[in-house]
């Protein structure tokens, strides 16, 4: 017998008295639509069938779906409505039955267990609640990262037909059957041995030598072990960094637009964080920039506009670096992604000066809920990374630093990057041609190889109610204000990204964004 099977056959119950109960209930008749409907998310086709059963279950209790006491359908009717294998209907009751979720009674059947909920009358108020705490911690803060203004996209997006969201995940382009051969494989037993111990401040070497071997010299980045350190993501890395260089009294440069999970991480630890300007080559490195201490910049695709930096625009910001003793962070968030045109070398590429700390992310080409990034810094930089980041977190799990490890050496992230590559510029060909038809009052700006635009519309429109009223259209767009350190100055702008829209659906979307603006003009 394998050992699934094994596994299966140990967890069903070995007299399945409660199982022959549940099955002389009464056939589901109406109640069949109201079933369907509770699992209509089920992945039938998918793994871990049983799985998927319990934690929709466990989820329709706590939400009150499957109030305490309801009956449950009989295995055989379940099994009948998900058109699964009756065992597995079984196995899932079984468990739920030990985790107290269920109860079986004897010629019964299998009913919802657990504590009732409070009434709404015994519950407190949220907003009372909420006030009563806020009075009670308000002094006690040392800081309020909770009032800093951040990109809020709608819980929901992903629901939306026209998501125009920058930087996240589309199912279509995920390399699934590439990542679970990777998953597999790191869940081997020699593997397992592998990253299941504790490193300390370490890294998974296989990955650091992936990232030596076929990610770093795709951006012209060369780069000994002990000059590389994994993040949980970009915006762990630039937090790190943060915490090493900026006390209270360090002079801080952020693009002006720029991100603003970048802005609210500095002004956490100073005050003295500043706008820099920029054109339409990046950032102007002149006097204001020559005089931070700390300079936060994105060459590759300035964030939010997308425009690239040219190469003399690049090397006159690293003499500007040098001449001012200005250490650059450079957050190359797109990397090299879609292959528009000739690639531009990274600052850190050109930096001869060590001036530079690059911080570079795997999540971006996959998926941002992978969160791992990376540090490419001078080895004492590093050495002082790690022992920061080992006093907040160890290292990141060894586990999905493997997968990926394996991931890369496989092949299989050359060959996701030409085919996400291809499909993106597909994409920013059909919205070349759609934006100056559909938002004719509009301008727009996107650097080669950048996944999104940076939509400026006359200033007389507010995009925040814009995006509000695009929403109601299925149309999601990213408003600028947040952007900019004065919020007016953006008002009038959003981003438009379309890594996470499918091909089909953006010329729809377009279309209906088109009208919206129209009819926001004229109001």
């Amino acid at each position: 017998m394998g050992k699934l099977a094994q596994l299966t056959s140990a967890r069903a119950p070995a007299h399945d008295n409660s199982a022959n109960a549940a099955d002389i209930a009464a056939p589901l008749s109406n109640d069949a639509l109201f079933w369907g409907a509770l699992f209509r998310g089920m992945d039938r086709g998918g793994a871990f069938l049983q799985l998927q059963i319990r934690q929709i279950i466990v989820t329709a209790i706590e939400d009150g779906r499957l109030p305490l006491g309801m009956r449950m359908p009989s295995s055989r009717d379940l099994a009948t409505v998900l058109k699964v294998s009756r065992n597995t209907v079984v196995i899932a009751y079984e468990q739920l039955v030990d985790q107290n979720f269920l109860v079986s009674r004897q010629r019964s059947g299998y009913f919802v267990a657990g504590l009732a909920k409070k009434s709404v009358a015994e519950q407190p108020q949220p907003a009372e609640a909420a006030s009563r705490d806020d009075a009670h911690w308000d002094s006690r803060y040392a800081v309020r990262p909770s009032a800093h203004r951040n990109i809020v996209k709608p819980a929901d997006w992903q629901a939306q037909p026209y998501p125009f969201i920058f930087g996240q995940f589309d199912p279509s382009l995920f390399p699934t059957n590439d990542w679970r051969e990777s998953a597999r494989a790191a869940l081997s037993v020699p593997e397992i041995n592998n990253w299941a111990r504790d490193l300390i401040d370490g890294d998974d070497p296989a990955l650091i030598e992936q990232l030596q071997l076929q990610v770093l010299p795709r951006r012209g980045i060369h780069a000994r072990t002990d000059e590389i350190m994994m993040t949980i993501g970009a915006q762990h890395a630039l937090s790190l960094i943060a915490t090493l260089f900026v006390n209270a009294g360090t002079r801080v440069g952020i693009e002006e637009p720029g991100y603003p999970d970048a802005r609210n991480i500095f002004r956490l630890l100073t005050p003295e964080v500043v706008p820099l300007a920029i054109d339409g080559d990046g950032l102007v490195p002149d006097a204001a920039f020559r005089g931070c201490t700390l300079a936060y910049v994105t060459a590759s695709h300035q964030c939010p506009t997308a425009v690239t930096m040219p190469l003399q625009r690049r090397q006159e910001l690293l003499k500007a670096a040098q001449d001012g003793d200005v250490v650059v962070v450079e957050d190359d968030y797109e990397g090299e992604m879609m292959p528009e045109a000739a690639t531009l070398p990274p600052l850190k590429s050109l930096d001869r000066d060590s001036n530079v700390l690059y911080v570079g992310s795997l999540s971006k080409a996959l998926a941002p809920g992978l969160r791992l990034g990376y540090v490419v810094a001078p080895a004492p930089v590093i050495r002082e990374l790690r022992a920061l980041r080992r006093l907040m977190l160890r290292h990141p799990p060894l586990n999905n630093q493997r997968v990926a490890a394996l991931f890369i050496g496989l092949g299989h992230y050359r060959a996701h990057l030409a085919q996400v590559g291809r499909v993106l510029l597909e994409r920013a060909r059909l919205l070349d041609r759609l934006l100056p038809e559909h938002l004719p009052d509009c301008s727009f700006s996107r650097g080669a190889g950048s996944t999104n635009y940076w939509i400026t519309c006359p200033p007389t429109l507010d995009c925040t109610a814009l995006a509000q009223a695009a929403l109601e259209q299925g149309v999601v767009i990213e408003p600028g204000a947040v952007f900019s350190m004065d919020e007016a100055a953006s008002r009038h702008c959003f981003r438009l990204g379309f890594s996470s829209i499918r091909t089909d659906r953006i010329e729809i979307g377009i279309q209906r964004l088109g009208k919206v603006i129209a009819r926001q003009l004229k109001s």
